[in-house]
């Protein structure tokens, strides 16, 4: 299955990088700049592509993001601390995001004879952002069988969907991610902060899956604050 990775460099999509180079045909890592203040991401990917011997494709929709106003990604509004699926995350949502990216992605793969593209959404995310749950991984699948019909044929491939992070560093050790070369913070600083959604998330999933953390935190202690008592319905 010739396969274009969606990598923003972050823990999950470097994992997937590694699972699909290793199980199936990776053809290219493609990222976006939608104008988010942890842009350094982006040369995580990149490091991933090379690593891997893959072309690495960014794609510039910054003026887009912009437009999408009142995200603490993309706008002056302060990334919120504590856990990933606190009621103030919502603060993080770009509306629509996944959607834009996996359009020009399947259209980039329809134009490259690919098969497939891999987006590593995942069950921890559903708490969050509705465009990461299996509902619209569903739909947008149908959607894109529309849109291609007679031209292409490619599959959204998103093996994480239903799993947790934990089970996701689990399966990038099984395949030698290199943890350390990932990024998540949403705050774009000079090391993970520790204490952003992500960050908490981030820890709390290598701890879950009994895997020694290789990142470096400013507060490697907040976590654990962060996920006591903490319990949430999964949104499905």
């Amino acid at each position: 299955m010739k396969t274009i990775v969606i990598c923003s460099g972050g823990l999950d999509s470097v994992t997937l990088a590694h699972k699909v180079a290793a199980e199936h045909q990776l053809i290219s890592l493609l990222s976006f700049d939608y104008g988010q203040r942890h842009r350094k991401e982006v040369d995580f990917a990149a490091a991933c592509a090379e690593r891997l011997g893959v072309p690495h494709q960014l794609i510039d929709i910054s003026n887009i993001g912009s437009h999408l106003t009142g995200s603490a990604l993309t706008d002056d509004v302060d990334v919120p601390d504590g856990h990933y699926a606190a009621e103030t995350m919502k603060a993080t949502v770009v509306p629509n995001r996944n959607a834009i990216m996996l359009a020009i992605a399947f259209g980039l793969a329809a134009a490259q004879k690919a098969d497939a593209v891999a987006v590593a959404v995942h069950g921890g995310d559903h708490f969050i952002y509705p465009d990461c749950r299996p509902g619209f991984i569903d739909a947008f699948q149908a959607m894109q069988n529309q849109a291609l019909d007679g031209y292409a044929s490619v599959s959204l491939y998103a093996p994480y969907v239903t799993i947790s992070k934990a089970d996701i560093v689990a399966d990038g050790a099984k395949n030698g991610t290199p943890f350390q070369e990932t990024w998540s913070c949403y705050k774009g600083g000079a090391r993970h902060c520790g204490r952003c959604g992500t960050c908490v998330e981030r820890r709390e999933a290598f701890h879950l899956a009994g895997i020694d953390d290789p990142t470096e935190y400013e507060d490697p202690d907040f976590w654990m604050a962060a996920t006591a008592g903490f319990s949430a319905e999964e949104v499905k």
